[in-house]
């Protein structure tokens, strides 16, 4: 690999990475290890039996298996989230097939290794199906090792978009780090009703000003098709950080599913993923790729866009997954430093299709590594310089194919994107905040910043529909901070809060001064209400937090990264935490999970069941 000439790289990136280097030294050096012992010399195939290879064959074309038992050519797997429930992943349904004839033409075959769960978020909102969705990554992961563990491959592509479904497939493809792996997305659905129109007419529902009718038109102009949604929030924050660490061709995230070019894109990942076996002589193993310097780009991403807060657990368990220990001071310390480079729903108005108008990924990305705010020496699956390798935008030529051209030198929307010398913000998209209740991260990225400093009385809930019943009840016409607990890990699966995102979000429209603090978490969606979320420990673990009483004034302040109880300091040391009052636990599948709730690791941790030493 050659890099082009270097810039200087920012001390304090400098300095958190080297600290998350020697802190992950044993780990890492571990993980290496195993890599190396896993890596063959040849393809995989060859190390099977008669009967297994049989086996593994026996569904093929009489063609293809030909090949396959010469064991002379690179076989991919697959690794698939289709399901045409989910919106975002509904045009997977035929990427197989293209895939195992585009193998074919570049001298290699595929098959489906297997497929893995993906649940939508947006249909689980407020059900008890949602208590499912965090552990679902773990069992992602695991799936996608069941599907590798037939140990027939010499390459992986993995197809998935959202939430828990990327951060899933990268743990597991991390487990069989030896295999060179690309992701390969679908792009998001054309634009609808905006979000800011569709947040409008939530509100208004909320007030009891629409009906049912009106609401469910505006969602329905909103999520009308097939693709990913197109507010910024998970899922888009997913691709954002799949390209900064290289792990897709550069510029793949953001183009549409009906595109020609989605199409040609797609067969460019099956040749480029051929030419990154070892039989190639340019081995590339994802295991290698994913490295410390990768992790963190992957962080700086998501700071300078203001992304998804769930990727403050998502990625430390991602990172754990290459023997690499990550924690928030990592990304405040990053955020410090970062500044925002975008203004995308809920950051801003604009949807993600305008963000790839303006510039996408490949323009944040270019203007990170032009101010020496990105790692440009890592390995990555495009080209052979760096991270400098993937600044460039796909485009369709006449004749069908791809090629990759430089972008404009400035953005073509400066509402959605702006170079690192003029900055929306100075600082990066989330803070860390910590006091008597605790650590939390708030995305500041989305909040006003008249709204950064709130000082009121708690109200306690214990349930989302608690709080909206109150809010119904007239009961919350006031300045206040919501503390909803037991929402954690172990209390609940940690559930994501969208419910009353509108009843908060209409009571600050009203003039109140209002803040949420929860050991849950919103996905940052939570919009203008300023959030301190993932509160950890969790108050089910005797967090702080369970300590909170009615009329408690709880200042948050994202100026100082405070988030207090200010409570008498001898009152609070003699305070018991609360008890869950009314615990729920089966039905919807949460009886199948009982063990995950019992073991899964504090947010900060990652949320994991799979590392828990």
């Amino acid at each position: 690999m050659t890099t082009s000439p270097s810039i200087a790289l920012h001390p304090v990136i400098d300095k958190v990475t080297q600290r998350i280097t020697e802190r992950s030294k044993t780990l890492r050096s571990t993980y290496l290890s195993h890599l190396e012992q896993m890596r063959g010399r040849g393809p995989r195939r060859a190390s099977l039996s008669c009967a297994n290879q049989a086996h593994a064959n026996a569904a093929m074309d009489n063609g293809t298996k030909i090949w396959l038992n010469q064991a002379q050519k690179p076989n991919i797997g697959i690794v698939t989230a289709y399901n045409d429930m989910l919106s975002a992943h509904q045009p997977y349904e035929h990427y197989p097939a293209q895939i195992r004839q585009t193998a074919l033409r570049f001298g290699g075959t595929a098959q489906v290794a297997g497929a893995v769960p993906a649940m939508c978020d947006g249909v689980t909102q407020g059900r008890p199906g949602m208590e499912l969705s965090l552990f679902s990554r773990d069992v992602i992961a695991q799936a996608t090792a069941v599907a590798l563990s037939h140990d027939a491959f010499d390459a992986t592509l993995c197809l998935g978009i959202c939430d828990k479904i990327v951060p899933g497939l990268l743990i597991g493809a991390l487990a069989f780090g030896h295999l060179p792996t690309i992701f390969i997305p679908a792009g998001p659905m054309g634009s609808g009703l905006s979000n800011k129109e569709k947040a409008a007419v939530r509100e208004r529902y909320a007030q009891g000003k629409a009906t049912k009718e009106e609401l469910l038109a505006a969602e329905s102009a909103a999520y009308h098709s097939a693709g990913t949604c197109t507010f910024y929030g998970t899922a888009n924050s997913n691709q954002m950080l799949l390209e900064a660490m290289g792990l897709h061709l550069p510029g793949a995230a953001f183009v549409h599913p009906g595109d020609p070019l989605r199409s040609v894109l797609t067969d460019a990942a099956v040749e480029r993923v051929l030419q990154l076996t070892e039989q190639s002589g340019n081995y590339r193993p994802i295991g290698q790729l994913v490295n410390e310097k990768t992790i963190v780009n992957a962080i700086i991403a998501l700071l300078a866009t203001g992304g998804s807060t769930n990727h403050t657990i998502h990625w430390i368990a991602v990172a754990r997954a290459a023997g690499i220990i990550i924690d928030w001071q990592d990304f405040d310390e990053l955020s410090s430093v970062i500044p925002l480079l975008t203004r995308v729903y809920p950051n801003g108005t604009a949807d993600v299709n305008a963000f790839e108008d303006a510039g996408g990924p490949v323009f944040v990305i270019r203007e990170l590594l032009s101010a020496g705010l990105m790692h440009a020496d890592v390995m990555t699956v495009y080209g052979n310089d760096g991270l400098n390798s993937h600044t460039s935008r796909p485009v369709l030529t006449e004749d069908g194919k791809v090629k990759w051209e430089a972008l404009p030198a400035e953005s073509t929307d400066t509402t959605v994107v702006r170079n690192v010398t003029d900055p929306f913000a100075p600082t990066g998209g989330l803070r860390l905040l910590h006091g008597n209740l605790g650590r939390a991260i708030v995305k500041a990225s989305a909040v006003p910043e008249d709204a950064w400093v709130i000082k009121a009385p708690a109200k306690v809930f214990e349930s989302q529909d608690a709080l909206v019943k109150a809010y119904k009840a007239g009961e919350l016409n006031m300045d206040f901070v919501a503390v909803v607990i037991f929402q954690g890990p172990q209390a609940n699966g940690m559930p994501e809060l969208h419910q009353f995102t509108p009843v908060l979000g209409s009571l600050m429209s009203a003039g109140y001064k209002v803040a949420l603090v929860t050991d849950g978490r919103m996905s940052g969606a939570s919009g203008k209400v300023p959030a301190a979320l993932h509160v950890s420990p969790e108050v089910a673990q005797g967090g702080p937090l369970g300590k909170v009483r009615d009329g408690d004034v709880v200042e948050l302040n994202v100026h100082t990264g405070e988030l207090r109880a200010l409570v008498d300091a001898d009152v609070w040391s003699q305070r018991a935490v609360r008890e869950l009052s009314k615990e729920v636990t089966f039905g919807y599948g949460r009886d199948l999970f009982a063990a995950q709730r019992r073991v899964v690791t504090a947010p900060e941790h990652g949320a994991s069941t799979l590392f828990i030493d």
